[in-house]
């Protein structure tokens, strides 16, 4: 015997009433205080890949080398982006986070 096609689209329109919420597991304070430091470590580490390229982009300059300038370019790029992602990391989870809250 065959299922309506109207009865299939309501099972997969079935909402099983699950949303994040704190506090259900032990553990959570110490979780974020983990990610909260791996964050600053990653954007420290970025400070240092962007004085370290900017120096390899001016010493490349100066002497006339241009494919160390090249480097030292795309590396203050790179270490700009990863900084620029590094500090929305959050804001971005919580927007799309909301955004897909929002999906019914």
């Amino acid at each position: 015997m065959s299922v309506p096609l109207s009865d299939r689209v309501i099972q997969l329109a079935y909402d099983p009433g699950i949303s994040p919420k704190g506090g259900g597991l032990p553990g959570l304070s110490v979780l974020k205080n983990v990610v909260n430091s791996i964050n600053m470590f990653g954007i420290i580490a970025v400070v240092g890949a962007l004085a370290v390229s900017l120096g390899v982009w001016a010493w490349g300059h100066h002497t006339g080398g241009h494919q160390a300038e090249a480097n030292g370019k795309k590396g203050a790029v790179v270490a700009a982006g990863a900084a620029l992602g590094l500090g929305a990391a959050n804001g971005i989870v919580a927007f799309f986070s909301g955004l897909g809250s929002q999906v019914h």
